[in-house]
């Protein structure tokens, strides 16, 4: 708690760095008439079914995968990185993040924006696979 109170600002700060991920990505695939990837959206992402919407959890893999491509495309955008905390990574997820990256980064180069893009999507979906594949990771929550 803060001096009068209320959370700490660097906790409000990351609550929302980490919302408005999950805010975006359930309002860009979640409704059925929409303006979402399966309505006319981005080139390169499939679409979705109204199965796809069901209330049932995402994986850790999933939820990984999710973060990294996102951060990857705002990485690979500004030229910059920030923080893994600040982006509300983990330490391993910061690492396959850059991984990420420095391949995009080069397939941007090679063959255009919308190989990288692919290649953002397909190297998060298998990088955070592999970091899960025995469930999630006990070295803390940093890991």
């Amino acid at each position: 708690m803060g001096r009068h109170g209320g959370p700490r600002p660097g906790v409000r700060f990351l609550v929302l760095s980490l919302a408005l991920p999950a805010l975006l990505w359930t309002t860009s695939c979640g409704g059925t008439g929409g303006a979402g990837p399966g309505a006319g959206g981005a080139p390169g992402h499939s679409a979705r079914g109204s199965a796809a919407a069901s209330a049932s959890p995402a994986s850790d893999t999933q939820l990984c995968a999710r973060i990294v491509a996102y951060w990857s495309r705002k990485v690979l955008d500004s030229g910059t990185y920030g923080d893994y905390q600040s982006m509300g990574l983990s330490n391993a997820q910061y690492e396959i993040l850059r991984g990420v990256v420095d391949a995009a980064r080069a397939a941007e180069r090679r063959q255009g924006a919308a190989a990288a893009d692919e290649l953002i999507d397909r190297r998060a979906r298998s990088a955070c696979a592999e970091r899960y594949r025995h469930g999630a990771p006990s070295g803390g929550p940093w890991q």
